[in-house]
């Protein structure tokens, strides 16, 4: 990236359950605020704004805003369903390193419902109708809600190919809550063992448990991105700048090569993933701390390989050697991930954006990745959209 782009701000507020949460524009507004104070700049000092959430209307992004200033700036409102957040970021990247503007906001929140995600508009084509025919053909179980049918049906095929056993997927839940009970905005910080999330109900018999899935969620969390220049001049905290960036969407081997695990996006983000690793010069080999989109145990294991992590069908050894984790080759989720912190869809990204500044500051507390240095953020939403993002300590 030839013009340096600094996140110089983070902010993000508790995740909670649906009906414990303050409404939309409230949890945005705080978060924001929570992210310019870190950052030490003004509201008025932010040039553009890419405001993520996928259940609202079309300009609730200006509606939450509208809490912290009034500028008249450009208000981009954003959704791309489950990077979402990370979407805000490209596009809040892309207006600094272009040189449109010097300070840039990405903000993302979400306000649920209980319950399994569904479609919202019924009355028309609906953008999963490939996927809903592709999982039809692939592993059945139509009265399995949609979300849950892709990655099971994507974890069972991994586990067909290469005899992973279903407590690999329980040892990754588990670490998840190992790391959270370390985060004071994580939704879930009790500890679960790998037994425990075993025995709890079966959602699909013999593929998935109901403690293998992340829950809905309500939160924000938000950037501020600038230029090494802006930063400079107001004398801002330039520890942590983005080293590379990439975004892909559904090529044909999506539907083509009827693998589930194609359905749910593994080749979208392994290419986004060695974008990064082209333009950033570097290997995965040299991560020390990754977020990355465990909507399920079963994507955070695919996504493993996917990243380069590991080899191809190298997941199960890598999760029993504790390579995932503090003390092997790469933590990965410090936060607790999805599975433990939370999915509020639009500000998941933003959330995990979050983490990992931080950690690169040396300010995660019990959570810190001792001596990290570089960052990796994998960010995933079916429809379909990936957003890789490598950070580093400057």
């Amino acid at each position: 990236m030839s013009t340096p782009v600094h996140v110089v701000g983070v902010g993000m507020i508790p995740f909670a359950k649906p009906g414990a949460n303050k409404p939309y524009p409230e949890m945005a507004a705080e978060a924001l605020r929570r992210a310019l104070a870190d950052a030490g700049v003004g509201y008025e000092q932010v040039q553009q704004a890419y405001v993520g959430y996928v259940y609202g209307d079309s300009t609730c992004g200006q509606r939450a805003l509208y809490e912290v200033g009034m500028t008249g700036i450009p208000v981009i409102n954003v959704n791309n369903n489950c990077s979402t957040g990370s979407t805000a970021l490209f596009l809040a990247r892309q207006a600094v390193q272009s040189g449109a503007v010097d300070c840039a906001l990405a903000l993302g929140f979400e306000q649920m419902n209980p319950g399994a995600l569904g479609s919202v508009y019924t009355d028309r084509p609906s953008a999963f109708e490939r996927f809903d025919h592709a999982a039809d053909e692939l592993v059945g179980h139509a009265k399995v809600p949609l979300a849950l049918r892709y990655f099971g049906g994507a974890g069972l095929a991994h586990m067909q190919q290469y005899g992973t056993p279903l407590e690999t997927f329980a040892k990754i839940r588990a670490k998840a809550s190992r790391h959270a009970a370390n985060n004071p905005l994580a939704l879930f910080k009790n500890v679960v063992t790998p037994e425990e999330v075993m025995a709890s109900p079966a959602i699909w018999p013999g593929v998935l448990t109901r403690l293998m899935a992340c829950p809905p969620t309500c939160g924000a969390a938000a950037a501020i991105l600038c230029s090494e220049a802006f930063a400079a001049r107001h004398g801002l905290d330039r520890s942590v700048r983005i080293r590379a960036q990439a975004m892909t969407t559904d090529a044909p081997i999506t539907f083509d090569a009827q693998d589930m695990r194609e359905v749910v996006g593994f080749s979208m983000a392994r290419a986004a993933a060695q974008q990064v690793y082209d333009a950033a010069g570097v290997g995965p080999e040299e991560m020390d701390v990754v977020e990355l989109h465990d909507c399920f145990a079963q994507n955070e294991l695919l996504t493993y390989e996917a990243l380069g992590l590991c080899g191809l069908g190298g997941a199960q050894q890598f999760v029993d050697d504790g390579d995932n984790t503090y003390g092997g080759k790469v933590v990965t989720n410090p936060s607790g991930g999805l599975l433990s912190k939370g999915h509020p869809l639009g500000a998941t990204g933003l959330a995990q954006c979050t983490e990992l500044v931080q950690q690169l500051r040396g300010s995660a507390d019990k959570r810190q990745v001792e001596g990290a240095r570089l960052a990796l953020q994998h960010n995933l939403g079916l429809g379909g959209a990936c957003v890789v993002t490598m950070y580093e300590k400057v």
